[in-house]
């Protein structure tokens, strides 16, 4: 994934996946579970019962796409609702592959104030 086109929606699923699941399962979790069009384009989010695995599913148009990461210290940031799913912005996706709270990112950096 060089980088999600204009538009794209990143969703997470709430809630814990068996990490065994394939592009097939995972698609048919998006259709059944979250009620959408795997094929639509966007990015779909799963995470595993640990918290360490996430796996993403996407349509590019010519077929379906999976990228698993696996973080090696420290816990992917996810929603404590048991269903459903949860809208996220491209930059809120980054932050989380990159295991930050996409929640309450914070500035390393304050602006100065005018006196």
């Amino acid at each position: 994934m060089i980088g999600p086109r204009a538009g794209t929606r990143v969703w997470l699923a709430a809630g814990v996946t068996d990490m065994r699941c394939g592009i097939d399962s995972l698609a048919a979790k998006v259709q059944m579970a979250l009620t959408q069009d795997p094929y639509a384009g966007h990015v779909f989010a799963f995470r595993g019962r640990r918290g360490d695995l996430v796996k993403l599913l996407w349509s590019d148009g010519d077929g379906m796409c999976m990228l698993t990461k696996r973080l090696e210290r420290g816990r992917f940031v996810w929603p404590m609702a048991d269903s459903g799913s949860v809208s996220l912005s491209v930059a809120q996706l980054s932050m989380l592959l990159e295991g930050i709270d996409w929640r309450r990112p914070e500035r390393t950096w304050q602006p100065s104030r005018a006196a």
